[in-house]
Formats: structure tokens, C-alpha cells, sequence
């Protein structure tokens, strides 16, 4: 048969490609245009030049970013947390999602289903507001329970050591919701003859769970995980700013790429820098979905994303 071409394509497709357009015209404006201000990383900026007419200074920027003795310490803690996150998040996604399609009754599962979603919309500087007053070491409504019951108080907020078990719980019931729509979709559309099949040959529960449910799970798994790979070297800056602030004691443990390059960009205004490291960024975050998308293609060529 011989092969198509672009034009052919193009005609026998226009409608849909037409509805792409939208979402093509966006990402050009405002994913890929933006990108000429790459150049800015690699030179010394002054207002008077902006940014194509100021001189051109190579490494120096990236060079001062390593050498500031952050970049590893930004980098480490970008990374840690979100393959925390993945790995909690998702596990408790899935989690939820088999609970809400084996246990309870149409209206059961709604009611759920809604207060589980009802956190994604909450906006981070209302849940930093939350968090303040509930681990506040003066105010704070643990602290107050725990005097009132005649134990010490907690300082949360000069203690690094807590927030990275709070952070990954924050960020997991703010995110439980939504992913779980996601995977209870895809338990929704397995086939029912599989689950009959497996209820006929004396499966329980949990072997229908285990033989059934989680293995159909896996190409969505793959799937939402290789796009948080993604952005594995990009933090939320929502949730970080907002919980932490500019608390400099918490920054050894809270403090990512994402945060440094905002609080680079307002106390010093060196715009170089800071451009620097979000080019770093995103390199790192590059590299690392071309090696997952390649480790995925290796295993199974039909669930990578390309």
C-alpha cells in the first residue's frame, strides 16, 4: 500500500487537526517563544541592553551558581521530593481508587470521592495558612492540645528534620483526589468478563485485586509517572513558598531549585544567575525523561510515551 503523504494527511484529518490548533497556537506562545530568553543565562543583563542588547559574559553565571555552594543542596532536595512524591502519591492513588471500586454503593462512592477531590482546589496559600495555625509553636492548635494534655510543645517551624515527612503528606492529600479519578477511569474501563472469569475460578478479592486490577493499571502507571519524571527537577513552588516562607532555618531540608532561583531573583536581582539555574533545570529535567522514556522503550515499546 503505498504510503501517504503529509498533504493526504493533512486533507483526511483537517477537523481534528483543526481542534489541535488551539492547544498548538498556545504552547507556541507561551512554551516555545519564551524559550529565546535562554540567551539571558549567558549574559551579564543590564536594563539599558535588555535582553538581546546586553553583553555576553559565557559561563560566568553558571559558574557563580556551582560555586555558591546551593546548587547541590537545591538540586538534591528538588529531586528527593518529588520521587517522594511519585512514589507516595501514586501508591496512594491507586490505593484509593481499587478501595472506591470494591467497597461501598453508587451514592457511598460519590460522597467520598468528592471529599477526597475537594483539597485539589484549595488554593497553597490557604493551606500554608492552615499548616501555620495548626503547627504554630505559640498558637498552634497541636501545641495547644499537646500543653493542655502536659507534654512539651513542638517547635515545628525551627525544626528542619520535620518537614520533609510533612511536606510529603501535605502534598499527598492535596493530590489524592485528583488522582484518583484518574485511576479509578482506568479501573472502570477494564473489562467486567475478566473480573467474572476470575470470580467463576474461585478468585477472592484481593486475588481479583492482584491478578486483575493492578496488572490493567500498569500502562497508566507507566504513563503518569514517566510525565512527573518530567518535571522531577521542578518543584512546586506554590506549596514550598507558601509552607515555608522564607524561614531560613528550614532551607538545608525545604529549599529547591524552584525557590532558590525566586529568592536569587528578589534579594540580589543578579537576573543572570537565576536564569542559569532555571536553565539548569530544565536540562536536568530533559536528560532525565529521555532516560525514563528510553528505559521504558528497552522494557516495553508500547507504553513510552515516544
Amino acid at each position: 500500500m503505498k504510503r501517504q503523504t503529509f498533504w493526504n494527511d493533512l486533507k483526511n484529518y483537517k477537523v481534528l487537526l483543526l481542534m489541535l490548533t488551539p492547544a498548538v497556537i498556545f504552547y507556541l506562545l507561551f512554551a516555545y517563544l519564551p524559550m529565546a530568553g535562554i540567551v539571558i543565562a549567558f549574559k551579564r543583563y543590564d536594563y539599558a541592553g535588555g535582553i538581546f542588547g546586553s553583553p555576553w559574559n559565557g559561563f560566568d553565571n553558571f559558574r557563580f551558581f556551582f560555586e555558591s555552594g546551593d546548587a547541590f543542596r537545591v538540586t538534591r532536595n528538588t529531586a528527593l521530593y518529588n520521587i517522594a512524591f511519585i512514589a507516595v502519591n501514586n501508591a496512594l492513588q491507586i490505593f484509593a481508587a481499587i478501595l472506591l471500586f470494591e467497597v461501598g454503593g453508587k451514592w457511598f462512592r460519590k460522597i467520598i470521592q468528592s471529599a477526597m477531590f475537594l483539597p485539589y482546589f484549595i488554593s497553597w496559600v490557604v493551606v500554608g495558612a492552615i499548616a501555620y495555625n495548626l503547627l504554630n509553636y505559640d498558637i498552634g492548635t497541636v501545641n495547644v492540645l499537646l500543653r493542655g494534655l502536659g507534654l512539651e510543645p513542638i517547635d515545628i517551624y525551627n525544626t528542619p528534620a520535620y518537614w520533609p515527612y510533612l511536606l510529603v503528606l501535605v502534598s499527598a492529600w492535596k493530590g489524592l483526589g485528583y488522582g484518583t479519578v484518574m485511576y479509578l477511569a482506568a479501573i472502570t474501563s477494564i473489562d467486567t468478563e475478566m473480573y467474572e472469569a476470575a470470580e467463576i475460578d474461585g478468585a477472592n478479592i484481593f486475588q481479583r485485586i492482584m491478578k486483575v486490577t493492578i496488572p490493567n493499571l500498569y500502562p497508566t502507571v507507566i504513563i503518569l509517572v514517566l510525565l512527573a519524571v518530567g518535571n522531577i527537577f521542578r518543584g512546586d513552588f506554590g506549596m514550598f513558598y507558601n509552607m515555608i516562607g522564607n524561614n531560613g532555618i528550614l532551607f538545608s531540608t525545604t529549599d529547591v531549585i524552584d525557590t532558590f532561583v525566586f529568592r536569587s531573583l528578589i534579594t540580589s536581582n543578579d537576573i543572570g544567575m537565576s536564569a542559569a539555574a532555571g536553565v539548569f533545570q530544565s536540562v536536568l529535567g530533559f536528560v532525565t525523561i529521555m532516560l525514563v522514556n528510553y528505559a521504558v522503550r528497552r522494557y516495553d515499546k508500547d507504553r513510552a510515551l515516544f
